[in-house]
């Protein structure tokens, strides 16, 4: 179970509750065996009263001294347990023999109605005693018994039952901690397996999710299935709506450059032809961003970057005769791109087609796989030995529309495009100066987890 999971919090709840109602429980049960211990001993006082009571009728001697009570620890001497016959005038008559030489303490409270009064007493060893009187005649002589119990004997004993049911609750505590932990995981592995059908849908492996789930987690798989489906009808219709948008705007576009090139003597029809081309330019590059805008998500789609980038370094080489690009094939172990291959095809192309129209012949192209903690990323850099960049530089040319050199080709928008689409996809785009005295385009995209295979 890992640390912040509905499993981990669901085991330690249900742990530090079971610690808290175990140690409860333990503690009631030892009060309530405490309780019992101190009701038996008193009821057992009372027998022993009764015996005594009926010795004192039986006996033959004034001094009571021929009584006997059977229990052994009235004749240690500070045991606790004590015998004491009083007179009327609460002389001492006679004792067991474990009170002989001890000042047993007087009980200071009234008789009840069946003549009996009890107290917890201390006696001169310091033990804790219970004492119960009785107020009796025997043969016409009013006498007062008295017997008492040790009752540190009882808190020993509660004690000890006290760590032995702590022991066996704790025992307890664990099992059923372990089993809910158990019950936590059995209960939460559909969500665990929900969890790997959505992974699968956003890295390309399944379209919709599939699995049979209980009645708690069905309508949630449901409802993403509803989603996904939303979300691709939402982009078609996008993708429709720009291509349609692109048909209508091309068309204008091309009757213009057609009807200015049959004058092209006039001044005005060069105009217009020139206008137009920057026109058809924008168009194309602004559809695009609408493209772009209308993506409202990249799920279930991956491509193998390294042929991509095969491809683009042959056409661009072929475009620029004056450019050689040293690109190292990766292995196979290389991740493949988690999106779409038009959009990587975008990206990278922009990137390589600016180093190629600023480097002066050498261009290196390298691929690599970035890993952290919780994700992968797949690297690409991409280097000329062009004048470069300051940082300064660098920072304004990712900026809308913004161009170094207005002399150069172009509308200063690929670079935008570029940084919206990583933004997309959630990576990044830096510029730096690269070991070849140009700029190095470090472009970090994220990985599919499966990757493919480099095919030749």
């Amino acid at each position: 179970m890992r640390k912040g999971s509905i499993a981990f919090s669901l085991f330690w709840l249900s742990a530090a509750w079971l610690i808290l109602a175990l140690v409860g429980t333990a503690f009631l049960l030892t009060d309530l065996y405490s309780r019992a211990l101190d009701s038996n001993l008193s009821n057992q006082l009372r027998f022993n009263i009764d015996t005594i009571s009926s010795g004192t009728l039986d006996s033959t001697d004034p001094d009571f001294d021929d009584i006997i009570v059977t229990d052994p620890r009235y004749y240690r001497v500070s045991t606790g347990w004590y015998w004491v016959i009083r007179d009327a005038n609460d002389e001492v008559i006679t004792t067991s023999g474990s009170a002989v030489g001890m000042l047993i303490p007087r009980i200071e409270a009234p008789f009840d109605a069946d003549n009996y009064r009890s107290a917890i007493l201390e006696d001169e060893a310091g033990n804790r005693v219970r004492a119960i009187e009785r107020a009796t005649t025997s043969n016409g002589r009013p006498l007062r018994i008295m017997v008492t119990g040790n009752l540190d004997d009882i808190s020993r004993s509660a004690s000890d039952f006290r760590g032995q049911t702590l022991t066996v609750l704790s025992a307890v505590g664990i099992a059923l901690a372990i089993m809910s932990g158990i019950v936590a995981r059995l209960a939460l592995r559909p969500i665990g397996r929900l969890g790997e059908a959505i992974e699968k849908v956003r890295e390309g492996e399944a379209e919709t999710i599939t699995g049979t789930y209980p009645r708690e987690i069905a309508p949630l798989a449901e409802e993403v299935n509803e989603l996904l489906r939303s979300n691709t009808q939402i982009i078609e219709r996008a993708r429709s709506a720009v291509g349609n948008l692109a048909h209508g705007l091309k068309t204008p576009l091309a009757v213009l450059r057609n009807e200015a090139s049959a004058a092209r003597d006039n001044p005005l029809a060069r105009v217009v032809t020139s206008e137009s081309d920057k026109m058809t330019q924008l168009v194309t590059t602004y559809l695009d961003r609408a493209r772009i805008a209308a993506r409202t998500s990249v799920v279930g789609k991956k491509a193998d970057a390294t042929m991509v980038m095969l491809r683009l370094v042959r056409v661009m080489e072929k475009l620029n005769r004056h450019v050689t690009i040293a690109f190292k094939r990766p292995d196979a172990s290389l991740p493949w791109f988690r999106g779409d291959e038009g959009d990587l095809e975008e990206m990278a192309g922009n990137l390589l087609d600016n180093a190629c129209k600023w480097s002066k012949g050498k261009i290196a192209v390298t691929m690599m796989a970035e890993r952290t903690p919780s994700q992968q990323f797949l690297l690409i850099r991409i280097e000329d030995d062009g004048p470069g960049l300051t940082e300064d530089e660098a920072t304004k040319v990712l900026r809308r529309g913004v161009r170094l050199d207005e002399k150069t080709p172009g509308s200063g928008l690929g670079l935008d495009i570029v940084k919206e689409l990583v933004d997309v996809y959630g990576g990044s785009l830096q510029l730096r100066r690269s070991v070849l005295g140009g700029v190095l385009a470090e472009l970090k995209l994220p990985a599919a987890k499966v990757g493919g295979l480099v095919r030749s």
